[in-house]
C-alpha cells in the first residue's frame, strides 16, 4: 500500500462525541477531511447545529444527534442513528466532557459524581454500545480522549481539579483494558492524552497561569487545537494498524520529565 494510502479514511464510519466544538469539532474535521462519514454529538444544539452545518458546507456526509453520553438511552440513540443512515461504525472518538475545579479537601461530591458520570461512565458506555457493533462487523477502532493530568501530578497553581484527573485516569486503564480484551475482536483501543490547549474548558485555567504552565512544558509553548488533526487520523487509519492499548501524549515533551 502506498504511504499516502496508510491515511484514507474513504468509506469509513466515524462517531465523534462533544464533535461540536473545540478538539472535538477539529478532530471530526479531520476525519471528514479524510474521507470519513461523520456523527457529531453533543448536549447543547446551539452549539450542534453550526458545526453540523460547517461540516456539510465542506462536502462532508455528516449526522449530528443531540445526547448525553452519561445516559445509556441516548448513546443508544446515537449509534442506531449511526447504523440507520450508513450501516456500520468504523471509528469512535470518545472526546465528550466536563470538568470542576475546587481544592481537593472542598471538592463537592457531587461535582465529583458529576464529572466522573460524564467523562468515566460515558466513555464506558459509549464503548460498550460502539464496541458491540464492532464485534458484530468483525473490527474497529476506538479512539478515547484521556488526559496528561490523568497520568501525573499536576501544580495547584495552574489547576485545583482531581476529578477530572481521576476520570481520565480511569479513561487510561479502560484504554489498556479494552485493548487487550477486545484485541481478539479485531478492534484497537487507544487514548490521546493531551496537556492544555487552549479551549473553552482550558480557556480560564490558561488565562490565569499560562506562564506557570510553559514552565514544566520543554517545547515552551502549548499546544494548537490544530494539532489534534493529525494524531487523531493516525491512530483512526492503517497507518497504526498494530498500535493498541497506547496512550500518546500531546504535551510539547512535558511527560518526559
Amino acid at each position: 500500500m502506498h504511504a499516502s494510502k496508510l491515511f484514507d479514511l474513504s468509506e469509513k464510519v466515524a462517531i465523534v462525541t462533544g464533535g461540536s466544538r473545540g478538539l472535538g469539532k477539529e478532530m471530526a474535521v479531520a476525519l471528514s477531511e479524510m474521507g470519513a462519514k461523520i456523527t457529531i454529538t453533543a448536549r447543547r444544539e446551539e452549539w450542534l447545529a453550526p458545526t453540523y452545518q460547517e461540516l456539510q458546507d465542506q462536502g462532508s456526509e455528516c449526522l449530528a444527534v443531540k445526547a448525553d453520553i452519561a445516559k445509556p438511552d441516548d448513546v443508544q440513540r446515537i449509534v442506531a442513528e449511526t447504523l440507520k443512515l450508513w450501516g456500520k461504525v468504523d471509528i469512535l472518538v470518545n472526546n465528550a466532557g466536563m470538568t470542576w475545579g475546587a481544592p481537593p479537601e472542598d471538592m463537592p461530591l457531587e461535582k465529583w459524581d458529576d464529572v466522573l458520570n460524564t467523562n468515566a461512565r460515558g466513555t464506558l458506555i459509549c464503548c460498550q454500545m460502539a464496541g458491540r457493533e464492532m464485534m458484530k462487523q468483525g473490527g474497529g477502532n476506538i479512539i478515547n480522549i484521556a488526559s496528561t493530568t490523568g497520568a501525573l501530578a499536576v501544580d495547584p497553581r495552574i489547576m485545583q481539579a482531581i476529578g477530572y484527573q481521576a476520570s481520565k485516569a480511569a479513561i487510561i486503564v479502560l484504554t489498556k483494558q479494552l485493548a487487550v480484551e477486545w484485541a481478539k475482536y479485531n478492534i484497537r483501543v487507544n487514548a490521546i492524552a493531551p496537556f492544555f490547549l487552549r479551549t473553552r474548558m482550558a480557556e480560564s485555567v490558561i488565562d490565569r497561569a499560562e506562564s506557570v504552565i510553559i514552565q514544566h512544558v520543554p517545547m515552551g509553548r502549548l499546544a494548537n487545537q490544530s494539532e489534534m488533526k493529525g494524531v487523531v487520523v493516525f491512530l483512526a487509519s492503517q497507518a497504526s494498524s498494530y498500535i493498541t492499548g497506547q496512550v500518546l501524549n500531546i504535551d510539547g515533551g512535558l511527560s518526559a520529565w
